[in-house]
Parts: C-alpha cells; structure tokens; sequence
C-alpha cells in the first residue's frame, strides 16, 4: 500500500474519530492520540497482509505475523474471500483468512486497498461503543513462475468500532479510546 493511501485512510479514520469525539468532549490531546492510533492500526495491517502474502517469508515468521493480524481485529470478526470464478462469497474467520494467504499457490501475493471511504457515520450503540463501516477497494495480485496468473478488484465494507476502554497506570485509572477492525464483508468483485 502506498503511503499517499496509508496518509489518505487515516485522514478518513481521524476526521470521523474526531467529529465522533466531539460529542463527548475529549480533549484535544486525546484526539491526537486516537489519530494517531487509527493510523498505526492501518499501517500495521496493510504491513501484515504484505509480510503474510510474500512467499519469500517464512513459515514461522509469517504465523507469527498473523497472531499480530489477529489482535487489530474484535473477537469473531469475519473476511470475506470471493474470486472471477465464481459468484459465491466465502467468509472465514481472520485467523483463517490469514492461514490461507499464506498457503495460496502463488509465488507472490500482491493485495493494495485504495480509495477508502466511510459509508456511514460512526453511531453510538447502547454499550458505549461507537460502529461505523468504512469501504475499500482491493486489488489482488498472484504472480506464478510465468508472471501474473490472477488479478481482480474487490469492493469490501469494514465494520469499524471505537470504544472506551480502561486500565491502570501505577494504580491510577487512565481511559482511552481504541480503535478495533470487526467484519470486512465482500460486496462486488470484478475484473481489473
């Protein structure tokens, strides 16, 4: 992923996290730090699924990558899987989803999202949390010995959810708000 659509996404990310705070009146430095949250949790992810894909990593290094993966996202969370070759859409838990990258039968993977949006505003729900779905567009690359071998363009809608959470610092209660991935559900997929 290039960094002008790392730069992009978190400019989505930080202007609805922002416009989202306000309602609670956090401070402006705490915004900040959700900012910059949001930002490194997309770095971090375009980063695994590049480092997971390149068949020139290893086995260990690549499972080891995917526990990462695993931690950007809420508990149960699902990605959906779709191909040229059929209509049907598959989900798999991100563990999976990540497993299976790693053993496609490609020499190497190459997955870019560009043109990243928010299809609606981040609503809060009656346990605190705030939820939005965010869209992106996938573009997938397998290369074979020959050269490239598949390439498609999938349109996915991200379930985004921010919330308040709490821990302790020296025995004092600090908040702060983070940013989890939930369901990145398959909506179109196309011929590039």
């Amino acid at each position: 992923m290039s960094r002008q659509s790392l730069i992009f996404i978190a400019l989505v990310f930080c202007g609805t996290v922002s416009r989202l705070l306000g309602q609670d009146n956090v401070s402006p430095q705490r915004k900040h730090a959700i900012d910059s949250l949001a930002l490194e949790k997309i770095r971090d992810l375009s980063k695994y699924i590049s480092i997971i894909g390149d068949k020139s990593t290893s086995f260990s290094e690549a499972s080891r990558v995917v526990k990462r993966a695993d931690e950007l996202f809420a508990p149960g969370s699902k990605m959906g899987v779709s191909s040229l070759a059929s209509p049907d859409v598959s989900y798999f838990t991100v563990d999976s989803y990540f497993q299976r990258l790693m053993a496609l039968n490609y020499i190497k993977v190459k997955i870019d999202w560009y043109n990243i949006h928010y299809i609606s505003d981040l609503e809060k729900q009656p346990d605190g949390k705030y939820v939005g779905v965010v869209t992106i567009y996938q573009r997938f690359e397998g290369y074979s010995a020959e050269g490239l071998k598949y390439t498609d363009v999938t349109k996915k809608d991200v379930t985004i959810y921010v919330e308040k959470k709490s821990t302790q610092i020296n025995g004092m209660p600090i908040d702060f708000w983070d940013v989890i991935l939930g369901d990145m559900k398959v909506t179109e997929t196309k011929k590039q």
